[in-house]
């Protein structure tokens, strides 16, 4: 009921599908997207997985009930108290997603907030709207961001960035984010749609197992570290 997942040809897309609350996590969202993860991981038809939100947004992250007239320390206690459970599922979602041996693409057709661009970060790549916008409230909130979307930010813009983007708390025009190398392709949101399926359709194409050994080696190097790297990098020189 959260989450749809279709298939056409050699690509699958898995759709947000919350709309009247802004496409946000909820704990039984996080639930769907780990089983429509798993069908996807031993899937030998699908090539290529996109994950999208229903319009207008693609997700507002972690659902929280707030109810209007709330203090401020009202909210933190109550987004505080439900962490647990939800960085669980959260993570679990994500290593699903980002571990699958089809290559991943996040069409971000709108706002992506918090857990919502942390989701993003576990894709291979990243098409947004022109109009999208990104932000990260937890420490606004008064919680701290998850560990694994914080180390996916500074896999992708190195420490000092990574603070200033979990830390400042502001909103990231698309136009920007592709700037930092968060996102690999901005397009007007009329034209988003179309565009991620030429992408995805190009990756499709392409030879699966040695795109998914890629995937795989650039994904365990990204979690060694630069020493860790280097040394394997200087090894492959050494025998070609």
């Amino acid at each position: 009921d959260n989450v749809r997942l279709e298939r056409k040809g050699l690509i699958a897309t898995v759709t947000l599908d919350r709309p009247d609350r802004r496409n946000s996590l909820s704990d039984e969202m996080l639930t769907d997207l780990v089983a429509a993860f798993s069908a996807l991981r031993d899937d030998d038809a699908t090539r290529v997985v996109v994950v999208t939100g229903a319009p207008p947004i693609f997700s507002a992250g972690a659902d929280a009930p707030f109810k209007k007239g709330m203090s401020e320390e009202e909210r933190r206690r109550m987004f505080t108290s439900r962490k647990s459970q939800f960085r669980r599922l959260f993570e679990r979602a994500k290593m699903l997603l980002e571990g699958l041996e089809q290559v991943s693409v996040a069409a971000v057709n709108g706002h992506a907030v918090g857990g919502g661009w942390g989701l993003t970060l576990a894709c291979d790549f990243r098409l947004a709207a022109a109009e999208a916008e990104f932000w990260i409230p937890e420490v606004d909130l008064g919680v701290p961001l998850g560990v694994g979307t914080t180390t996916r930010f500074v896999r992708c813009v190195g420490p000092s960035r990574a603070k200033e983007i979990i830390s400042g708390g502001r909103r990231y025009a698309a136009a920007e984010a592709l700037s930092l190398g968060l996102v690999n392709e901005v397009h007007p949101g009329a034209r988003l749609a179309d565009a991620t399926l030429a992408y995805a359709e190009r990756l499709a194409a392409k030879p699966f197992r040695p795109m998914a050994e890629m995937k795989a080696r650039i994904n365990a190097l990204a979690r060694a570290g630069v020493p860790e790297v280097n040394a394997m990098t200087e090894g492959f020189l050494d025998r070609a």
